[in-house]
């Protein structure tokens, strides 16, 4: 993982008309036309429906409904400049009996109380509850798997990569040492790495060749401009009929691209999808019964005691 700009040709809208959602006046006109936009990108510039709430200073909630996919897109964008904004990883709940857990994500939620503000669904998981990839809350390991994953840390930019696990030791852009005391840390996998350095990881071609990727499922994803200091998480619904059919990652891919993200990792996807604002889902997870329980997920919380004095 680098922190360079986008290569060029990657950058396909200006600021505002992916976040103002209208063609400002005062903004530059994209690279090439928007008939020749990719048209999930497009979705950004022009969609058929829009909506937009702020949940608090620095995270703002938005709906993107374009009848051409058809999609529907739910967008957290938060500014990590705020210092009283951060990230934690909400985990389902534990039993002595069946190990790690699931919850859905609404519980989770309600569980961890009123810090958090929002939150989506996060890694792959077993069917016992355990991560595929890498998990670490308030700096306490409970797996360490060499994965994608994405890292954060009070005052600093997260961080997306390859984890490396070395006997005792995950490296996930700097090193945590299993069993130690805990750390301001939080850790969530996820797969694959859509995004490094400003443009699409080039070692992915088995994994976007396969059905995996070109197979239109509703997905989750985390992204981050890290210039701006703006994060973004995702949701696209799917399996949905006229309402949302879901994205392919090359789609899913060239939306975080139109956005200005330089690094993205992918989630979780299909009936694990869930973005809950407050305590409720705001988008509409595939399955017929609701929200799935999942093993574990990455929320946006409020803090004020991260600004020191």
């Amino acid at each position: 993982m680098t922190r360079g700009r986008p290569v060029a040709g990657h950058r396909l809208l200006c600021p505002c008309v992916a976040f103002g959602l209208i063609l400002a006046a005062a903004c530059a006109p994209p690279d090439r036309p928007i008939q020749l936009l990719p048209s999930a990108t497009a979705a950004l510039a022009a969609p058929d429906t829009a909506r937009s709430l702020r949940v608090s200073e620095g995270l703002r909630y938005r709906f993107l409904w374009m009848h051409e996919g058809p999609w529907a897109i739910h967008l957290l964008e938060i500014d990590l400049g705020r210092c009283e904004l951060g990230l934690s990883v909400l985990r389902g709940a534990a039993s002595p009996s069946t190990g790690p857990g699931l919850a859905r994500v609404s519980e989770m939620v309600e569980r961890a109380g009123p810090s958090v503000l929002a939150a989506v669904n996060g890694d792959f998981f077993t069917p016992e509850g355990w991560p595929l990839g890498t998990d670490i809350s308030a700096g306490s390991v409970r797996r360490a798997r060499a994965r994608p994953a994405l890292a954060w840390a009070p005052g600093g930019d997260p961080w997306i990569g390859s984890a490396e696990v070395d006997e005792d030791t995950v490296h996930v852009g700097r090193a945590v040492a299993v069993g130690a005391p805990p750390v301001e840390l939080e850790v969530i996998g996820g797969f694959p790495e859509l995004l490094d350095d400003g443009g699409p990881l080039a070692d992915n071609e088995d994994v976007a060749r396969s059905s995996f990727a070109t197979t239109r499922h509703p997905r989750t994803a985390v992204a981050f401009d890290a210039d701006a200091r703006v994060m973004w998480m995702i949701v696209v619904d799917g399996r949905q009929g006229s309402y949302s059919s879901g994205m392919t990652l090359a789609e899913l891919t060239e939306v975080l691209l139109a956005l200005g993200a330089d690094e993205a990792i992918n989630m979780d996807g299909g009936g694990s999808s869930v973005m809950v604002i407050g305590r409720r889902p705001t988008s509409r997870p595939s399955d017929a019964e609701g929200e799935r329980r999942v093993a574990n997920a990455l929320a946006v919380t409020h803090d004020r005691g991260r600004c020191g004095s």
